[in-house]
């Protein structure tokens, strides 16, 4: 039995970023963000939300880029000490002991551990009530060397042990139980 309950948030789990901004080291700054994600692939376009009040958020506008760092276990204690402490206040690179990296497409620093660094340019900025949307162009994609199968060419990201965000807690995922197309995969036939 089910019941009902207000209209709220509830598409869970997301990825737990840290977004990273600034166009000079003076202004660097990380903002954590659980609304995020995908919106096309050709071309790669994704999103941020992000309230109006946040410090970030003027940063953000100034200079229409930003950079998605995905984040870690071994990162969560910094992934949320940047969610709940104000940029204007503090230098969370250096509080949090996160090295910014040059970018290539864009202005923006990345976060040097994280293991895969996303650089957007934004695009367009959709006002919705609590949060505006910041849709962007992705120009460019930074993957940590050590999450690459030299093998097969991929991106081993599940290798780098993502923190996701369920509904107020931070969480490392499970085991793997199938992959895309699995599902309706033919079955070899045994001889």
């Amino acid at each position: 039995m089910k019941q009902d309950w207000k209209p709220g948030t509830m598409i869970y789990p997301l990825p737990a970023v840290m977004v990273s901004c600034g166009s000079h080291p003076d202004e660097y700054n990380i903002l954590t963000v659980a609304w995020t994600g995908t919106i096309c692939t050709n071309p790669p376009m994704c999103y941020i939300s992000v309230r109006p009040e946040r410090y970030s958020y003027d940063i953000i506008k100034r200079n229409m880029e930003f950079v998605i760092n995905l984040t870690t276990a071994d990162m969560a204690f910094a992934t949320d000490w940047c969610g709940v402490k104000s940029g204007k206040d503090y230098h969370k690179f250096n509080e949090m002991k996160l090295t910014p990296g040059s970018s290539t497409m864009v202005s923006a620093p990345l976060i040097e551990e994280s293991p895969l660094c996303i650089e957007c340019r934004v695009k367009e900025i959709v006002s919705l009530g609590s949060h505006d949307m910041f849709i962007a162009d992705v120009v460019n994609v930074r993957a940590d060397e050590r999450h690459l199968n030299l093998q097969t060419g991929k991106l081993e990201l599940a290798e780098a042990n993502p923190l996701v965000y369920v509904h107020g807690g931070y969480y490392e995922l499970g085991s793997k139980i199938g992959r895309f197309g699995w599902s309706v995969q033919k079955k070899k036939k045994k001889k």
